[in-house]
């Protein structure tokens, strides 16, 4: 604790409050040297023959050899997956099918302090936000699809609901697990059998639950995690499967749409997004800095909804932003797997040069940037919390999708103002509002394209609320029963995401 002020025969009150380091321990977690393809209930050699290394963005330090999968591992793993759907998974019982649902989120609640810090690990975010955030929701994913999996009729009634056959997943690196149990959870409790894709700077997280299927005892070939870049995931889209559901850039997932177009494929996307955080002036102005500081730095800000255009109505726009760069003085950069931190490593080399490239053009059009005094590791890939002022709607860094801790703010006067604004971009995955005024709310929430609107909250989930966007951000629904719907099909009806 730092040196004390003694005021008058009170009781000393420190001046300022100091952390001591609380690292959580790597040793709960086993790494091997080197992984192979997850393919009928087991892990295999590339025919590739190919590997490449994965790392620890803090440290840059190599965690494991993993292996990148070409054509012929990925026809392999699709041919699994078929033959698994066509033997059995496909005539399985819905109450068998929940049942290894509920196998799936009860391991993952119980191995979640192990999960946690590899989250951690290979992809720099907190730990606080692995253990508290990513793990129950993965879990929740699980259980709440295990009880939609004996219930179809009733979610589709008169639509006689069937699984589509093999379905294509290819997930990104900023929520490795969430996003596996999105896609994962969904597709079994409808009856299709998967073949799994994670990023290419995230793979562990996916490996590791490959030990949590074998521990549930999930029929061999129903689950199939295949790793690699881009190149794999192509693959992967010109495959023999029914259906893509994919998570990831605006650019990839129209290049995907393209390949997909006329095969009579299903698809669904979740791709960018530059959300807008609209605060009013009679908002509960401490409850909205918290909400600004969680809707962008949540994360590092590797996030699609985050809010990363704030605006603010002008009446209450200089107290706003004082107590916002007083609150960035308080968050804490380091180690990821240290308890207190707030901001940990920005997820890659590449990520973070995108990160600098779009600062430095925010300082050149001529936006005024402010960084907390801030010391970085040497090591590692990082980034300071920011925030732009005097920002112009037509800079880049309130048009394109940064995914990074950097925040642009706006203002605007009056509601219909804040919505033409908020409406500004070719993006719409989310947004959100702050006011004491329910029918302000209403309001906004009817004219903002947006698939996600929070009300005096940001980035809260539930896997029961249906999550998706508009325009350039993709189409299709995930979690909720609209996240089952993209994964069947219907006797007499069209099924979303064709």
């Amino acid at each position: 604790m730092a040196e004390l002020e003694q005021r008058g025969d009170r009781t000393p009150a420190p001046s300022k409050w100091e952390y001591a380091s609380a690292p959580e321990s790597r040793e709960i977690v086993t790494l091997q040297d080197r992984y192979g393809l997850f393919v009928g209930g087991e892990f295999v050699e590339p025919r590739s023959d190919d590997y490449y290394r994965t790392i620890d963005p803090a440290s840059e330090e190599p965690l494991a050899e993993i292996p990148q999968a070409g054509p012929e591992d990925v026809a392999l793993a699709v041919s699994t997956a078929r033959e698994a759907f066509e033997d059995g998974w496909s005539a399985a019982t819905p109450a068998e099918r929940a049942k290894y649902l509920y196998r799936i989120a009860r391991i993952l609640q119980e191995r979640s302090r192990e999960f946690a810090v590899l989250e951690s690990l290979n992809g720099g975010k907190p730990i606080r936000e692995s253990r508290d955030v990513d793990l129950p929701l993965a879990a929740a994913h699980f259980f709440y699809y295990a009880g939609w999996a004996d219930k179809l009729e009733y979610a589709f009634p008169h639509r006689r609901p069937k699984p589509l056959g093999v379905a294509g997943q290819i997930i990104p690196w900023n929520f490795p697990l969430l996003m596996l149990a999105w896609k994962i959870a969904p597709a079994l409790a409808a009856g299709n059998t998967v073949v799994l894709k994670p990023a290419e700077t995230t793979p562990l997280s996916a490996l590791l639950f490959c030990d949590v299927l074998r521990q549930a005892e999930l029929p061999p070939g129903v689950v199939n995690i295949i790793t690699g870049d881009g190149a794999t995931g192509a693959a992967l889209v010109k495959s023999d499967v029914d259906k893509i559901a994919f998570t990831g850039s605006t650019e990839v997932g129209k290049a995907i749409q393209r390949e997909l177009a006329g095969t009579g494929k299903k698809l669904t996307l979740e791709l960018g997004g530059k959300a807008a955080n609209i605060i009013f002036d009679d908002c509960a102005l401490d409850q909205a800095v918290e909400g600004i500081v969680n809707g962008i730095y949540f994360n590092q800000g590797h996030v699609c909804c985050a809010g990363s255009r704030l605006l603010v109505q002008e009446s209450i726009y200089e107290p706003l932003i004082e107590k916002l760069k007083r609150r960035l003085t308080t968050l804490r950069v380091g180690d990821p797997l240290d308890k207190n931190t707030d901001v940990g490593a920005i997820n890659s080399r590449q990520q973070l040069d995108k990160i600098e490239e779009l600062v430095a053009a925010g300082k050149e059009e001529g936006a005024e940037i402010y960084q907390p005094p801030c010391r970085l590791p040497e090591k590692g890939y990082w980034f300071v919390p920011t925030v732009f002022t005097n920002v112009a709607q037509s800079y880049r860094i309130a048009q394109e999708e940064i995914f990074g801790p950097v925040l642009s703010v706006l203002t605007f006067r009056t509601p219909d103002e804040a919505v033409e604004k908020a409406n500004n971009t070719p993006y719409g995955l989310s947004a959100g509002v702050w006011t004491e005024k329910g029918s302000r709310i209403l309001w906004m929430a009817q004219r903002l394209e947006a698939g996600v609107i929070w009300a005096n909250t940001y980035n809260r989930f539930d896997p029961a609320s249906p999550f998706g966007g508009y325009k350039e951000s993709g189409f299709g629904r995930e979690g909720g029963r609209h996240g089952l719907e993209p994964y069947l099909a219907f006797d007499g009806a069209e099924s979303v995401g064709g």
